[in-house]
């Protein structure tokens, strides 16, 4: 596994290394996926609170999963429309203004501007529609909140420390070098937070390797897995090699918390 990601990390890894850091996104909530939440979103834990380790991790796990899981069905859903689509243009099939209206509004939310609508431009619109592996997402949550103890959690709703550029359109990090001027995203809901997650992880051009990676297994008749995937993320953090260290020691230890819940 090890000399398989070493291999995709250094084809990819000069044009990675020419983008900036991939957690920075620009937040519109008029973009957000409207998200078919109960009437009142969950109330969020306080996860400090919660003295035992073992129950607190549970807790954390138990409060995303169902989150994780509705977008990811949501990006199922999408997935199939496009696969169909595709399955059209192999038969000559003249596609219908819905369909082609469709592909627009599903093109746009994951920042993909096809010349002409034909097969190539939905395949490569399929490498950027697909789900992400549960587990990641989690452990990536927990790393990235502390598990949900951290301010940008708790005041924010934000799960995964995106950016933001406007000025008043998050939480200003205290620990934000000179000069620069992006905030910690706030979001509404934390399912708001996910479904921003996993767009950014699906769209940002920080992330074609973490696209790419996914796309060569589901090419090989596999479903992507979290160790695989996670070294597309390098471009998540500056620490680059160190985080994705962190992340697969965090998946190994976590292990019998993630294999008990699927």
């Amino acid at each position: 596994m090890l000399a398989f990601a070493l291999v995709i990390v250094s084809i990819y890894g000069l044009r990675v290394a020419l983008l900036p850091v991939g957690k920075e996104i620009s937040v519109n909530s008029a973009q957000l996926l409207k998200n078919p939440l109960p009437p009142e979103a969950p109330k969020l834990p306080d996860f400090s609170a919660i003295a035992d380790v073992r129950e607190k991790k549970q807790a954390f796990f138990d409060f995303l999963r169902p989150m994780i899981r509705a977008q990811n069905a949501l990006i199922a859903k999408e997935r199939d429309f496009l696969q169909t689509v595709n399955a059209h243009f192999s038969l000559d099939h003249t596609l219908s203004d819905a369909e082609r209206y469709r592909i627009g509004e599903i093109a746009q939310k994951y920042q993909f501007n096809p010349r002409v609508i034909d097969g190539d431009a939905i395949t490569e619109l399929l490498r950027r529609v697909d789900t992400v592996p549960e587990n990641m997402v989690l452990i990536q949550a927990a790393n990235e909140t502390g598990w949900g103890s951290s301010r940008f959690a708790r005041e924010g709703l934000n799960f995964f420390g995106q950016w933001c550029f406007r000025k008043g359109c998050g939480l200003v990090p205290l620990s934000r070098t000179e000069g620069l001027s992006h905030e910690v995203a706030k979001f509404d809901t934390v399912e708001d937070s996910v479904a921003a997650y996993l767009r950014n992880l699906n769209s940002n051009g920080a992330y074609d390797m973490f696209r790419a990676i996914r796309a060569d297994v589901r090419a090989q008749g596999k479903e992507p897995q979290a160790e695989e995937l996670v070294w597309g993320l390098m471009s998540y953090s500056e620490r680059k090699e160190a985080y994705i260290e962190e992340l697969l020691q965090m998946l190994q230890h976590n292990k019998s918390f993630l294999i008990a819940n699927n």
